[in-house]
């Protein structure tokens, strides 16, 4: 499942996180780039450990407590989080996220743009499967959430700045295919829930969400 998201945190508080942001120091991103993408990987970062830089933590926090981002990743823990920063002629190319990163399993990426898409131009978010390639220009405050089995780049910046916070996690559902009939069951028993209060309908789908989560759960 490919979720885009927004609204994740309210557009004052994310201006002052990302003018927090804007003083950090960035380093290369040749540091976490394996031998086979060296020479694709072309930006600069910034790694998240014991909740430093606060900014980053911070952001981490706000997304990790969105209901639909919970209900749909189902996170059991973060393997890796940091700042990315593409600048003019700055790219990464087509790759594969690792499969385990810092001994954690690999199941969803993210990608939560701090950058206004007026402000950089290229820069799109391109995931690529057998049916083709698709892209995301996105937007200041916008998440993009899919499975880290997809083969996926960012495309050259040609003029401004991109700044994202990117980062990979272990879900308690490993299959994709699970977690999205799980998203689906979940969403459809808080809108009966909304609608209809707890009806039979509602304990019907929440039986089958809860019994699907017991049989397909790690």
């Amino acid at each position: 499942m490919i979720l885009q998201l927004s609204d994740i945190i309210e557009p004052n508080t994310l201006n002052v996180i990302c003018e927090e942001v804007a003083k950090l120091d960035f380093h290369s991103g040749q540091q976490t780039a394996g031998r086979a993408v060296r020479s694709l990987k072309n930006n600069q970062q910034i790694l998240l450990a014991d909740d430093q830089p606060a900014p980053l933590a911070l952001l981490l926090k706000y997304l990790s407590k969105n209901p639909i981002f919970q209900a749909a990743c189902l996170p059991r823990q973060f393997a890796r989080v940091m700042l990315n920063r593409y600048q003019q002629g700055m790219q990464y190319g087509n790759h594969i996220d690792d499969a385990y990163i810092a001994g954690v399993r690999t199941d969803v990426s993210f990608s939560f743009c701090l950058s206004s898409a007026s402000d950089y131009h290229g820069g799109e978010l391109v995931l690529c499967d057998s049916t083709g390639e698709r892209s995301w220009k996105l937007d200041k405050g916008e998440v993009l959430v899919y499975p880290s089995t997809q083969l996926h780049r960012v495309n050259s910046v040609t003029e401004g700045e991109r700044i994202a916070m990117v980062g990979w996690l272990q879900s308690t559902v490993r299959d994709a295919g699970h977690r999205e009939l799980l998203f689906d069951l979940k969403q459809s028993a808080a809108h009966e829930l909304e609608a209809q209060g707890k009806s039979e309908q509602y304990d019907r789908l929440s039986k089958s969400y809860s019994n699907l989560l017991r049989m397909w759960g790690d």
